[in-house]
């Protein structure tokens, strides 16, 4: 559905002019506006307090939401300033406004886990300004999201503690945990209060943060997977820290999780329908890594779509597909961080030593 609404208050002049400038870059695009809160509205743009950045209540769970808003006066650290507002209004994205002494506007694009970026708008270049807003925004919102998990609890009995590929997460959880990666590619502890960090959990109903995850393949029909939101270092218990997925149901928009009976199970990490793509198409792949980190000289997605939206996979899996090597491929997600697959999970960890960048380039 391509509907979208505007929310909240616009405090000034620049904002209802914005404001109106959206809606109608987005009617001439074919979406269809909704002046009231609907379950069917894909995208809202919801204008906050700078006082009191209240979130938006969304209908559904993939209603997208850019909150908007204007700053009074340019920090040193654009990011460190204007991320807490993001985190405060709990939204898919901020639009945070700063004016310029030489009659410039800057509007910088800040994501949870994607990245930072801006566009400059001068008087009279009002076309271009919306253009390049719905370019930036639309396909992200228009993404797909894949966070339902459809629990069967008919895991075999010889699997309810797991196996030697369970044993091998584990020990790559712990690997993984010593890398010492950030759950995002800036230090949040910097960024965010204790009540922000609070409010930050929020978002993992929302795509989420954490600093990776990893899979490995059990036969041609399902693979093992991380749980989501938990501690890398400490996976034991199957159902909560391991996952086995059997697939993808379309109907339904779930991945497929098989658990043992008489367990409340967590749910699988977003990344999960990407995994998915991957090992479907290429049997040789035995293990994929996910982490928020970086390599030289890597090919990456142009858009930077959010995490766990069939848009995202279907382009990591296309690059791995197009990669000279699909069993060992490096792919970078832009503004975000790395899709690795290998042979199994110690030839993955054995190719990246060494050489990953803790620091994500942010375009």
């Amino acid at each position: 559905m391509r509907t979208f609404t505007i929310n909240g208050n616009k405090q000034t002049p620049f904002l209802n002019w914005l404001a109106e400038g959206i809606k109608e870059e987005f009617l001439s695009r074919g979406y269809t506006f909704y002046s009231a809160p609907e379950e069917i509205i894909k995208l809202v743009f919801h204008f906050i307090d700078p006082e009191k950045p209240r979130p938006y209540r969304r209908q559904a769970q993939a209603t997208f939401v850019v909150s908007v808003m204007e700053a009074s006066e340019k920090s040193e650290n654009i990011h460190k300033s204007a991320y807490p507002y993001l985190i405060r209004s709990l939204a898919n994205h901020l639009m945070y406004i700063l004016h310029n002494d030489n009659e410039t506007t800057d509007i910088y694009f800040l994501t949870p886990e994607q990245g930072f970026y801006k566009l400059t708008y001068r008087k009279g270049e009002e076309d271009t300004l919306f253009k390049r807003i719905y370019e930036r925004l639309e396909p992200l919102a228009a993404s797909q999201l894949v966070i339902d998990n459809d629990f069967y609890d008919d895991l075999p009995e010889e699997l309810w503690n797991g196996d030697e590929i369970t044993k091998s997460l584990s020990e790559s959880g712990k690997k993984l945990d010593r890398m010492n990666l950030l759950p995002a590619p800036f230090p949040l502890e910097e960024y965010l209060t204790p009540r922000d960090m609070r409010h930050l959990k929020k978002l993992y109903g929302i795509g989420g943060l954490s600093y990776g995850n990893l899979s490995a393949r059990r036969d041609n029909e399902s693979f093992w997977m991380s749980a989501s939101g938990i501690n890398k270092a400490n996976m034991k218990t199957v159902g909560e820290d391991f996952l086995l997925i059997r697939g993808y149901d379309p109907d339904k928009n779930a991945m497929k999780v098989s658990v043992p009976p008489n367990i409340t199970p967590r749910r699988v990490s977003v990344d999960a329908i990407e995994h998915w793509m991957i090992y479907k198409e290429h049997p040789e792949v035995g293990a994929i890594v996910h982490v928020h980190a970086w390599m030289d000289g890597i090919k990456a997605t142009e858009i930077n779509y959010p995490c766990g939206t069939i848009e995202l996979a279907k382009t990591v899996a296309e690059l791995v597909r197009n990669s000279e090597e699909p069993s060992r491929a490096i792919i970078g997600l832009k503004n975000h961080g790395l899709t690795i697959t290998g042979t199994d999970l110690d030839d993955i960890f054995e190719r990246i030593e060494g050489k990953i960048i803790p620091q994500v380039p942010m375009s």
